[in-house]
């Protein structure tokens, strides 16, 4: 006897195909991202790329914001600065920690969205993927980049944070030898010059996601965009 045939999927179980103009978007961001791999591929020096993905990975950028955030307490003296006003005075823990404490609790907001998205949307990574570590089972899901959100976050809060910066720079300078020998007296320019290094990595490291076959194109431009709105919300609402 012939075996029967397998039943017919029903609807509830089969796949869901997408409308054709987002199966035409799709085919266009697969071809779009593995076309720059393939011609990337050759020329690029991977060691630097492999650098800009460690860089801005959540498992080394986290613990360093941490330690960011503890340093003041162990490199700075504990006597308070006088600041403008009658008998205003900080101590430089309080001029550092108001900055630091968006860092942190955005990097927290940027990896439960970023997990949520990734586990509602299910993308898979490109096929050409290879050789990558996940630390948890959502990142073998590919929109949105964890890597571009991480990047841009940092660079837009550091964006919008340039004015405080430059203003705790200016308090800092009596208590920190390296803040007067390297600064000096011009706070604004340093942190001009943070703020394009911070934009240029960011840059480099999203678009390495999809040079190093990591992510698609939209991957990549939706991660970025999250960044930067996370940037704006912890920048207004996260200040301690």
């Amino acid at each position: 006897m012939e075996p029967s045939p397998p039943p017919p999927k029903s609807k509830s179980t089969a796949t869901p195909t997408p409308p054709p103009l987002l199966r035409r978007l799709l085919t266009l961001d697969t071809t779009l991202s593995q076309r720059l791999h393939v011609l990337a591929k050759p020329f690029l020096p991977h060691f630097i790329l492999h650098l800009l993905e460690i860089s801005a990975d959540f498992r080394f950028f986290f613990p360093l914001s941490l330690s960011l955030l503890a340093a003041p307490t162990l490199t700075l003296t504990p006597s308070p600065i006088q600041i403008p006003g009658p008998g205003a005075s900080l101590s430089p823990i309080q001029i550092i920690r108001p900055l630091l404490s968006p860092l942190i609790l955005g990097l927290i907001l940027d990896l439960a969205l970023i997990g949520l998205i990734k586990l509602l949307f299910r993308r898979a990574r490109p096929l050409y993927n290879k050789n990558m570590n996940v630390a948890v089972s959502v990142d073998h899901f590919s929109f949105p980049s964890g890597h571009a959100s991480r990047v841009c976050f940092v660079a837009t809060l550091l964006h919008l944070s340039a004015a405080a910066l430059a203003d705790a720079l200016v308090h800092l300078r009596p208590t920190s030898p390296f803040i007067d020998r390297w600064i000096g007296a011009d706070p604004v320019s340093a942190i001009s010059v943070l703020v394009l290094v911070a934009w240029t990595w960011a840059y480099a490291t999203s678009f390495s996601r999809i040079l190093l076959g990591r992510h698609f194109v939209t991957d990549v431009c939706a991660g970025a965009c999250l960044g930067m709105f996370e940037g704006l919300v912890a920048f207004r609402f996260l200040r301690f």
